[in-house]
Order: structure tokens, then C-alpha cells, then sequence
């Protein structure tokens, strides 16, 4: 349940200019807009999403990857500053929720990133986020609250941090 089999794979790749109408679709989704909570104003609006990832592209500070399930575009994740501090988020398409994806990509992404500490934010009822964080080695340190464009409230959050390279989860979804 929710683990890759042996014959599934997950794979980082540098954002494609084609990708972006994938990660696009999936924003769409006002179910995963509703899990994310802290997302665009308008999720409709591709000409704002077009800009927002143009920026994202050229910003050579920003490590952006597509994430690839048996060789297709499934989602993105990316590492950035945020509030001074670096952070690491990712967007997993809807029809691909609970079958490890999230998990075995953060943890390939985290090897590529040298930072440490690292953080995270999820909203404190993203059950599902919160899991793969701490499947990858982060933990609940702070609690902050912002307001969310997708539930059009304020929301409560949880900050979690990686202090080191080691997490209980290696690649295939192994504990």
C-alpha cells in the first residue's frame, strides 16, 4: 500500500519547457490546490502560472526538477530561499497520490542538495505531506500560520527541518 513495486521507478529530471503545461493541469485540481493550501490566487490563470515559472527557470538559485513516474511527467519539486532560510517543496499530480512517488522523489531530490538544515512547510491537515517529509528524515520544529488563497482562510502550518543527510527512507520505498 502506497510503496513503488520493483518494476516502478521515479526519476528526477531538469525542468522542460513542455513539462510546464503538465504542472499547469495539475494545478487545476481544486482538491490538491485544497491540500496544498498555500497556492496562486487564481490556479486558472495560466498566463500568471506561465510568468511565476518563467521567474522560477531563469533563477539560477533555484534547483527545479520535473518528476518522472515510468517515464512520465508526474509533478515537480524544487529547492529556493524562503523567509532566509533554504526550503525544499514539491507538487505531486492527484492520480498519482499514495503510491510512494512523493517519498522516493524527496529522497533522490535530497541527495542533490548539500544544505543542511533544510525546511519544509505543510498545512498541519496535509497528513500525507507531513508523512513523506518525516519519512525522509524531517521533523516538526515550529508552527506558523498564513493566509491561503486555495481555502481563502487562514491557515496553520507546520515548519519541519533535516539537519543531516540520513532518512529512514531509501530509494523503492524501503523502511
Amino acid at each position: 500500500m502506497g510503496f513503488l513495486k520493483n518494476d516502478e521507478e521515479v526519476q528526477l529530471q531538469d525542468v522542460r519547457e513542455s513539462d510546464l503545461s503538465i504542472f499547469f493541469e495539475h494545478q487545476l485540481d481544486s482538491t490538491a490546490n485544497n491540500m496544498a493550501a498555500f497556492t496562486s490566487k487564481d490556479p486558472t490563470d495560466r498566463k500568471a502560472f506561465l510568468k511565476h515559472w518563467t521567474n522560477i527557470l531563469a533563477n539560477q538559485n533555484i534547483l527545479k526538477k520535473t518528476i518522472l513516474y515510468n517515464g512520465c511527467v508526474v509533478g515537480n519539486i524544487l529547492n529556493f530561499e524562503q523567509f532566509g532560510n533554504p526550503e525544499v517543496s514539491y507538487w505531486i499530480g492527484k492520480r498519482c497520490w499514495g503510491k510512494g512517488i512523493a517519498t522516493d522523489a524527496l529522497s533522490k531530490f535530497l541527495h542533490e542538495i548539500n544544505v543542511r538544515p533544510l525546511y519544509a512547510r505543510a498545512a498541519k491537515d496535509n497528513i500525507a505531506s507531513i508523512r513523506v517529509l518525516k519519512k525522509c528524515g524531517f521533523a516538526i520544529t515550529d508552527e506558523d500560520k498564513g493566509y491561503s488563497n486555495a481555502r481563502g482562510e487562514e491557515v496553520e502550518e507546520y515548519i519541519l527541518r533535516l539537519e543531516s543527510t540520513n532518512s529512514r527512507y531509501e530509494y523503492a520505498g524501503k523502511l
